[in-house]
């Protein structure tokens, strides 16, 4: 027996695509609000973890600045330190230097030169007295130029003749001197080559 369908078919089919149609677009748009899910979680994710090594950085950081400002302090307080051992080394150098002074005076003075004053000015040394002869001041130029290790670049500022009264009948002529010499640390010590 033959049977014909008289129903719609085609009316069918395409009821039959268009609910296979919207079932395949609700499965696109789940797997679509899916994988946006992930991503999104993803990307969360990656968030948080860079935002705890900024963190994290940002205490690195902090740390480090506050040893920065100490060893900044630490350095400042070294200057000032280093400041002083310097005063108190060039204290303890200089010290000795009157004493060396007096004692190169004593032995470069040639006979017969009189000293009236001695004035220090930092390392400048203004010397004024009185000589018999001009050839007595000349002498002490030469000592203190050649001789002396502690008094170095003598220069005569002036020389003036003059007399003096020994009594009331006798004069005897003598040369007021004024002489700048510079005075040095000393004599360099040699250098030591390790051997004791």
């Amino acid at each position: 027996m033959i049977t014909i369908n008289l129903l719609p078919h085609r009316e069918a089919a395409r009821k039959k695509r268009r609910e296979q149609f919207f079932l395949h677009l609700g499965l696109a748009v789940a797997a679509g609000l899916a994988v946006s899910a992930a991503i999104y979680g993803f990307y969360e994710v990656q968030l948080d973890a860079q935002q705890r090594r900024n963190q994290f950085v940002r205490a690195e950081i902090a740390k480090l600045d506050a040893q920065i400002k100490d060893i900044n302090t630490l350095e400042q307080e070294l200057t000032a330190l280093k400041a002083r051992q310097e005063a108190v080394e060039s204290l303890q150098a200089d010290r000795n230097l009157p004493v060396h002074l007096l004692d190169e005076m004593v032995a470069q003075l040639p006979e017969g030169v009189y000293l009236r004053s001695l004035r220090q000015e930092n390392m400048a040394i203004t010397i004024t007295g009185v000589a018999q002869s001009q050839e007595r001041v000349s002498e002490l130029l030469r000592n203190l130029a050649s001789r002396s290790e502690w008094l170095k670049q003598p220069q005569l500022v002036e020389i003036t003749a003059g007399t003096i009264a020994l009594n009331q009948r006798d004069q005897r002529r003598i040369f007021n001197f004024s002489v700048r010499v510079m005075l040095t640390k000393g004599p360099t010590a040699p250098a030591s080559d390790g051997k004791v």
